[in-house]
């Protein structure tokens, strides 16, 4: 199977990840410097772990933002979990002045006020697009993991793939062509969340394409 690169930029959950692609006999390579960046990955996972802004921070001090960019307007498949989803959006309120990405056009919110935070443990997802290809094999209505208190809300509605609902709903999946994003934890979900890892090793940048 080809090379899954992994960004570390201090992630607390990245070994968690490395491990569940391990798990699956996928060759992972760990960068943690644009320099470390290989020029033709066949795929790429963005974790997290933590704020906002720290994320974003740490992720730009390595320079990592630009290798990421590249590859999302190169046709590499990408995954981004957690806060690896979040930072994809333009901005949150965890941590104003501090812009995102920008990908993805739409703001990071807190839960509404009153309501438990984190959102933490297992919750069902109402798929919107079940025919993609990263809900194969599983459940009209799978369970994963969740530890969370701000979530994206994107301006394109058709690029919610999954929704969740925590006294309110809100998107816990987006797709739009070889990205794919979850607010959950696909590495903590045990068997349907290796089942969406699984899907993702099925998929490959093109054999010419360079970042």
């Amino acid at each position: 199977m080809s090379t899954t690169v992994l960004i570390d930029y201090g992630a607390g959950n990245l070994r968690s990840v490395a491990n569940a692609l391990q798990s699956l006999d996928a060759d992972v390579l760990i960068v943690s410097s644009a320099a470390e960046f290989p020029a033709n990955p066949a795929r790429v996972i963005l974790p997290g772990v933590g704020s906002f802004g720290d994320s974003m921070e740490e992720l730009c001090r390595r320079g990592l933002d630009e290798p990421v960019r590249r590859c999302l307007s190169s046709g590499v498949p990408f995954l981004g979990i957690c806060v690896g989803y979040q930072m994809l959006f333009d901005s949150s309120e965890e941590s104003p002045g501090i812009p995102g990405l920008g990908i993805l056009k739409g703001q990071v919110k807190r839960f509404l006020p009153g309501k438990k935070v984190p959102h933490m443990g297992w919750n069902s997802t109402a798929l919107t697009h079940p025919d993609h290809p990263c809900w194969a094999g599983l459940d009209a209505e799978p369970y994963f993991y969740f530890v969370h208190s701000y979530f994206p809300v994107p301006e394109e509605p058709s690029i919610i793939a999954a929704v969740t609902e925590y006294e309110e709903k809100f998107a816990a999946a987006v797709i739009r062509d070889h990205l794919w994003a979850v607010q959950f934890h696909p590495e903590k979900s045990q068997d349907s969340g290796l089942q969406l890892i699984r899907n993702f090793l099925q998929q490959s940048a093109p054999a010419s394409c360079t970042i």
